[in-house]
């Protein structure tokens, strides 16, 4: 994996929690500049997704396992588009909430991955 590519989404996704987080404590939904911020943050995990399918592809073994570090990669890949959707039915200061705490479980994802990664 790319450690660079790692610590850059992770400080987006800790970023965007605290934007978010900001709007729910000002009691407001999310709104069309949240969601060009999650879109961000998604298209640094698609990178992260494809860099990291490459990798295994070219014979790259992470430490602690391939299918844990594939499970691992969706799951970061869909934690934040997840909070998205939910926040469009939620349309209240928990739709900011939702996304801020996917934005903190995605910075621990980051560092999850890493881990798995090089063991």
């Amino acid at each position: 994996m790319l450690d660079a590519l790692t610590l850059a989404t992770g400080v987006a996704a800790l970023l965007l929690a605290a934007w978010c987080g900001w709007a729910a404590y000002r009691d407001q939904p999310t709104k069309d500049w949240h969601f060009i911020g999650m879109a961000v943050v998604t298209l640094l995990t698609l990178v992260q997704l494809v860099v990291g399918v490459v990798q295994l592809a070219r014979g790259e073994e992470p430490e602690q396992g391939t299918v844990i570090f594939v499970a691992y990669l969706l799951g970061s890949f869909a934690c934040v588009p997840a909070a998205g959707f939910m926040s469009l039915a939620e349309r209240t200061r928990w739709g900011s909430i939702t996304v801020a705490a996917s934005g903190v479980v995605l910075a621990v994802l980051e560092v999850r991955l890493y881990d798995i990664w090089k063991g």
